[in-house]
């Protein structure tokens, strides 16, 4: 059974900074696609940063030049470091990927979400 399982979130005031960790384990094939999404309270769940098996990266505007993603295809995990936190960036934070499991089907996985909390 596939599981992303995250981990690094927390409190932490505005300017500060926070790196997130996902990894991902079970039967896996193969993993395409690794982001991180997030939602606050009252809205939508949003894609935050994404990071193919390449290692192309694509960022929503509203993180640009302060989050990298990077990920690890040896162990399968993604990161998510995140500077000069702004209050707006409080939400649960989720990994997803897009991953082809061992026997299986490529498949959408999510993890449980980890909460990021920033105080002004």
């Amino acid at each position: 059974q596939v599981q992303l399982v995250e981990s690094g979130g927390g409190l932490v005031q505005a300017g500060g900074s926070l790196r997130l960790s996902c990894a991902a384990s079970g039967s896996i094939f193969s993993i395409n696609t690794m982001d991180w999404y997030r939602q606050a309270p009252g809205k939508q769940r949003e894609l935050v940063a994404s990071i193919s098996s390449r290692g192309n990266t694509d960022y929503a505007d509203s993180v640009k030049g302060r989050f990298t993603i990077s990920r690890d295809n040896a162990k399968n995990t993604v990161n998510l470091q995140m500077n000069s936190l702004k209050p707006e960036d409080t939400a649960v934070y989720y990994c997803h990927a897009h991953l082809l499991p061992q026997p299986g089907r490529p498949f959408h996985y999510w993890g449980q979400g980890t909460q990021v909390t920033v105080s002004s």
